[in-house]
């Protein structure tokens, strides 16, 4: 295999100054200090296709590789019906449907996410864990990231937690929301230790959101909704906390029966891609549970 080719199992850097050891090298790269030594115990980071070690010294024209092990998946996999909405060596996009849980669980051993996932990778000879780069809840719908190697999970998890990407939701709410616009930044934490619900506290951690009106109906309004932090049920918690809870959310708000979920969908994530750091742009379609409401709204106002 020639190693200085980008393929799914090899990741090339071009070295552009002298002057920067090996590891500084990668540090520059993103690569983070735990991964590095991952790769080093490995003996997979190479130098002109020759294994180096962290304190060798690059010149300008050097070219840097890192080869990604195959790796054992243990998710049974199913033949799960995914909506794969991008895909390239190094990351798999999916509009994700509602009712469906992500990972496997003590209650939820198959007909998750995962497992459609596994059947997936399974019948294109890919050997890799399966690795998701973001979170839905179960009764939420749109872009779901997965990683196809720890190189690509590394290097987007870094996007996430310094909150580098750019997430856009579609959201339905009781009532009408007077601003066009607005921020919503307050604290969120658990209402109790071991609580799934989550409350607006000053013990909680940072969390900003923002909202624009899209439409206003009788008594709703459909909101594109961006999330400048990555905390657990913030839109929910935020839209519910200001007093519009979102249809159908039936942990912060009631049951609705035009809808059998919350209806928010993530239908819009931008962020760097992980090999090559240009912009990638993803975007996935309303789902049909969502039209169907929007439409009955209409139809009321």
């Amino acid at each position: 295999m020639n190693l200085f080719e980008n393929t799914e199992d090899i990741i090339v850097f071009h070295v552009e100054k002298d002057g920067l050891t090996l590891k500084k090298f990668l540090i520059q790269n993103e690569i983070s200090s735990r991964f590095y030594r991952k790769l080093f115990r490995g003996k997979n980071i190479f130098v002109n296709g020759e294994f180096k070690r962290r304190d060798h010294p690059l010149k300008k024209g050097d070219i840097v590789s890192i080869k990604i092990e195959e790796e054992e998946n243990n998710i049974q996999p199913e033949a799960i019906p995914l909506d794969i909405i991008y895909e390239d060596l190094d990351l798999l996009a999916i509009n994700k449907q509602p009712y469906l849980v992500v990972h496997p669980t003590k209650g939820h051993q198959t007909n998750t996410i995962s497992n459609g996932v596994s059947y997936y990778f399974k019948a294109k000879g890919l050997n890799r864990r399966i690795r998701f780069i973001n979170r839905l809840d179960m009764d939420t719908s749109g872009i779901l990231l997965v990683a196809k190697s720890s190189f690509a999970h590394q290097q987007m998890a870094l996007q996430f937690e310094e909150n580098k990407v750019e997430r856009k939701y579609l959201v339905v709410v009781a009532g009408i929301v007077e601003k066009d616009e607005d921020t919503i930044n307050l604290p969120i934490g658990r209402e109790e230790e071991r609580s799934i619900k989550r409350v607006v506290t000053k013990k909680g951690k940072d969390a900003i959101t923002r909202y624009r009106v899209i439409e206003r109906y009788k008594d709703a309004s459909l909101l594109d909704v961006q999330i400048l932090t990555g905390r657990c049920h913030q839109i929910r918690v935020h839209l519910s906390h200001i007093g519009h809870p979102i249809i159908g959310d039936t942990l912060y708000y009631k049951p609705s029966e035009y809808i059998e979920r919350q209806a928010l969908h993530s239908y819009y994530l931008k962020a760097k891609h992980p090999r090559n750091k240009d912009f990638i742009e993803l975007k996935a379609s309303m789902p049909e549970d969502i039209r169907k409401l929007i439409h009955h709204l209409k139809e009321d106002s």
